[in-house]
């Protein structure tokens, strides 16, 4: 045993020393990469193309209408990527549970007594090997379907990102186009034990799975007669569900309509796989995936992996990981790092919201980029509904200050509330100065949601949830959405001036992003120099400075709704001599608008600048 264990001290030790020149190589390579901010729509897929506007409650596809890849012609594309976006998150692709009868092609019906609405959720994922047949003009092609969009995608100038949910599947899970020599999740799973290393999901022996009992005005399809909605679903021995729950019968609240994947972690906690070596979080990729290949893992480990080498040789360029923080991060340095392999440039993004292993699914977990929610989202929020201060704003970005390229940005996005709505802000104008912010703060990447530069409010009533959401989980059309669509022109043509006003503004901001050298340079806020110097500087006002080598910018947003402000805002000494600007008076430009301009008055080493700012504005004001 002792022989053994120096011998694989002697083989880390090997490896390490063989990555520790690559490690140093691809850091500097990251930072030449850094080159610009990146930008990701995300679009759900189903109701992008949609132009039906019935919107009739747990409405079928013949009532309602459903987008489909073919949706996504040249000219679609062509105006997302003018929106100033070079990654297109395809939402909704991988085939998940549906109530439409596609037997005709071989898939299955699907029981309404566990799926969730009439759609389905995309978190309900049936076939890991292809794709929605929902979203396909040719079912018997939807994957060739979906091959053309990416080709489009790529032709258009940018990069596909899908889905992939490792910590649960559908409850009733076939992966029937699942290639020979490999075998669907579950295949071999002994069930007559609770917990198995090598089975895929945990079960409860000699307990049958039982339906929910439904509550709170809820019904399967709104209580529509189904020849499936019978109150039964066979499963026996029961499987624990997506969300943890062990019980045979899941609650009404539960994720019901998935099983929890097992990673090799007993029901009591213990982890039957090995553990990333002490110091292995400063070790890149090729580091991991050397440790990883001698290495016996859990079945469900190498399921996952194949699966997304599976989209990456189809052209996928990134993945977006459901409830990352709900599966072991060991194994998503296994994945990752196999990912990265294959396509070091790889976009691997994951929603998680713990700030306590924020930096152990980065540097361990190799992930690019995690969603910034439960710090910036949620003060930004929260300042928008004028409950926070923009005074928070500053200790999140100090927290953070090492990690913070890592941490993508967001205002919304399927999970959140649509901006518009009157539970969030009741307003899309208030997001304005909110985006300036979250886009320009850091050299991490800006996501949006479809609709939400035309101020979607998510006011529709589709079904399964509650309005303020757009639906994930059923047939639907987006109001706002489909005036710019404008019956497949994709110019606007039925929009309103506010909404057309309202797209040009994040067009501005976002290809600005896209191009600034200073938002991928150096970082400061002046927000507490000025809240200290100036009286009528406000807990409603955030100010900050961006620059690198050839561009300085002075970034500052109203986040209030009823007061105009006339400041002389000030920039403190360390900035003006990080600037190398001698006393005088310099020229500065709004970058958003191109007509705004003020003067800097450098004197005795401080800054200064008059600026009239008006409700819910922000200005980008370049040194010129």
């Amino acid at each position: 045993m002792k022989i053994k264990y120096l011998s694989v001290i002697v083989t880390l030790i090997v490896i390490l020393a063989a990555c520790n020149k690559e490690n140093k190589e691809d850091k500097k390579k990251m930072k030449d990469k850094k080159a610009h901010k990146e930008v990701v729509y995300q679009v759900f897929t189903r109701l992008f193309g949609n132009t039906n506007t019935t919107n009739k409650p747990w409405g079928t596809i013949e009532e309602n209408g459903v987008g489909k890849f073919n949706d996504f012609t040249e000219k679609a594309l062509q105006e997302i990527k003018d929106l100033g976006v070079t990654y297109v998150w395809y939402t909704g692709v991988p085939h998940h549970d549906v109530i439409r009868d596609y037997t005709k092609f071989g898939i299955s019906n699907d029981d309404p007594d566990i799926v969730k609405g009439r759609a389905g959720s995309p978190y309900a994922v049936k076939d890991y090997y292809n794709v929605n047949p929902d979203l396909a003009v040719n079912v018997e092609n939807r994957l060739e379907e979906f091959e053309a969009l990416i080709e489009r995608t790529h032709k258009t100038g940018m990069k596909v990102i899908i889905d992939i949910v490792p910590n649960h599947v559908a409850r009733n899970y076939e992966g029937k186009s699942t290639p020979k020599g490999a075998e669907p999740f579950g295949k071999s799973d002994d069930k007559t034990k609770q917990y198995d290393v090598n089975n895929n999901f945990y079960y409860n022996p000699g307990e049958a799975f039982q339906v929910p009992e439904w509550r709170d005005g809820y019904l399967p399809l709104g209580g529509e007669n189904h020849p499936l909605a019978n109150g039964k679903f066979n499963e026996n021995p029961a499987k624990w569900t997506g969300n943890g729950s062990r019980a045979s019968r899941p609650d009404v609240n539960d994720w019901y309509e998935t099983v929890k994947i097992n990673y090799g972690v007993s029901p009591d906690g213990r982890k039957d796989f090995n553990e990333l070596p002490e110091g292995f979080d400063k070790e890149n990729y090729k580091a991991h995936f050397e440790f990883w290949k001698d290495k016996t893992v859990p079945s469900s480990w190498v399921k996952f992996k194949d699966i997304a080498l599976y989209w990456t040789a189809k052209g996928v360029d990134g993945f977006r990981y459901d409830m990352a923080e709900m599966v072991p991060v060991e194994f998503w340095s296994y994945m990752n790092s196999a990912i990265k392999m294959v396509n070091p440039d790889a976009f691997l993004l994951a929603e998680v919201y713990n700030p306590d292993m924020y930096r152990s699914y980065i540097h361990n977990g190799k992930m690019d980029y995690l969603y910034d929610k439960v710090a910036l989202y949620d003060t930004i929020k929260n300042i928008m509904q004028g409950h926070g201060w923009t005074d928070h704003i500053t200790g999140i970005q100090d927290y953070k200050a090492d990690i913070e390229h890592n941490m993508l940005h967001f205002l919304e996005n399927h999970d959140e509330q649509r901006i518009a709505s009157p539970d969030f802000a009741g307003l899309a104008e208030k997001g304005k100065p909110a985006m300036v912010v979250s886009a320009t703060i850091s050299t991490s990447p800006t996501m949006i949601y479809f609709g939400q530069e035309v101020g979607e409010p998510g006011a529709e009533n589709a079904g399964f949830g509650s309005p303020t959401r757009t639906s994930i989980f059923d047939y639907i059309g987006v109001p706002t959405h489909q005036r710019w669509m404008n019956e497949g022109k994709f110019d606007g043509g039925k929009s309103t001036s506010e909404e057309k006003d309202l797209r040009d503004f994040y067009k501005r901001l976002l290809n600005f992003t896209i191009k600034s050298e200073a938002l991928m340079g150096e970082y400061a806020e002046i927000h507490h120099y000025n809240r200290r110097k100036l009286d009528n500087y406000t807990r409603k006002i955030f100010s900050f400075v961006r620059w690198s080598d050839k561009e300085k910018l002075l970034i500052i947003s109203n986040f209030d709704d009823l007061v105009n402000y006339d400041l002389d805002l000030k920039i403190p000494s360390k900035i003006i001599e990080k600037w190398n600007l001698k006393d005088g008076r310099y020229t500065m430009l709004d970058q958003l608008y191109q007509k705004q301009k003020v003067t800097l008055n450098v004197k005795n080493g401080i800054g200064e600048v008059n600026i009239k700012l008006d409700t819910l504005t922000s200005f980008i004001f370049k040194l010129q």
